[in-house]
């Protein structure tokens, strides 16, 4: 059995085994992956340019799509390349490098998801204190430790796992460098110090969530003794959207790292993989413009707008 100094690289798990699957797989990927850069680019560009649009909400919003653009980045340009050159390797520091990226962009999207909660709460619960706690100083605080937070947790896990003796082969059954992945391929009782890390990032996650759904039964008590109809609309639909999609990034986030063996496969592998890691970034831009008007209004002017017009 190989050791983890004689690992040069890692075998990911393909997406499907015959070529003609394998093609069809690739160009999937790549009308996914181009869908995302397209989202997540205009309203990065939307936000930055419109100054109408330069408030913590929005703020916030920026940074999660700067992170979603990252997440999706570090896994899927890899599984095209696979999929299309007909080759599962990746190189030992390659995939070092994905590990990092991964947690570091995942974890820094939920903090980020946490600080989207409670500027949502102050606004709708407190929006008489709105200026003072989230003003330009305290968003930048929250988002910089989003980051620098995200940043720790990269460095911790990847030093942790790749400090590890691997003596069961080199094939990770996900189609990139997961934790749980690599950790199989651990023969020593050092991957006890990845599973305490694990659990402790779990513990995180939770807190994050409890947060997050504190903050919205708040905000839903509140919105409900909104009288006006109009306030009770634009209230859900900056608020609706954001649940969704935080339930969906925790429960198959979780459900990825904690499932039990008895209902491991590697199709249910891959399936929740996708889940977490490719589906969100994709289909974030949809699902937070599709009921914000003041979005797709700026949207529509930056792709009506040229840089020259006639008289």
């Amino acid at each position: 059995m190989p050791n983890s100094s004689s690992i040069t690289q890692f075998l990911l798990l393909p997406f499907a085994d015959t070529r003609e699957l394998q093609l069809l797989t690739f160009w999937l990927l790549l009308g996914i992956y181009l869908a995302a850069l397209l989202g997540n680019g205009l309203i990065i560009t939307a936000i930055t340019c419109d100054h109408h649009l330069h408030t913590p909400m929005y703020f916030f919003l920026l940074n999660l799509f700067l992170l979603d653009l990252g997440c999706i980045s570090t896994t899927v340009p890899k599984a095209m390349a696979n999929s299309l050159w007909d080759t599962r390797g990746i190189l030992y520091s390659v995939c070092a490098a994905q590990l990092f990226l991964f947690v570091f962009f995942m974890s820094a999207e939920l903090y980020i998801f946490t600080a989207m909660a409670y500027d949502r709460y102050v606004a709708i619960c407190q929006p008489l204190h709105y200026g003072t706690l989230l003003g330009s100083r305290a968003c930048v605080c929250m988002a910089a430790a989003a980051w620098g937070s995200g940043i720790l947790s990269g460095v911790l896990h990847t030093a942790n796992m790749f400090s590890l003796p691997l003596c069961q082969g080199n094939a990770l059954d996900q189609f990139f460098c997961e934790i749980p992945s690599i950790l199989k391929l651990s023969c020593s009782d050092g991957y006890l110090r990845e599973a305490g890390l694990i659990v402790f990032s779990v513990c995180l996650v939770f807190a994050c969530f409890v947060f997050i759904v504190l903050s919205y039964v708040q905000i839903l008590r509140a919105v409900v003794r909104i009288r006006s109809e109009q306030g009770q609309h634009k209230a859900f639909s900056t608020c609706l959207p954001h649940l969704v999609v935080v339930s969906l990034f925790v429960s198959t986030g979780v459900f990825s790292h904690l499932k039990p063996p008895s209902i491991s496969s590697p199709s249910l592998h891959l399936v929740v993989a996708v889940l977490y890691s490719v589906v969100p970034p994709s289909v974030n831009p949809l699902i937070y413009s599709m009921r914000n008007q003041e979005l797709k209004d700026s949207i529509k002017i930056l792709i009506s707008w040229t840089p020259f017009k006639y008289q």
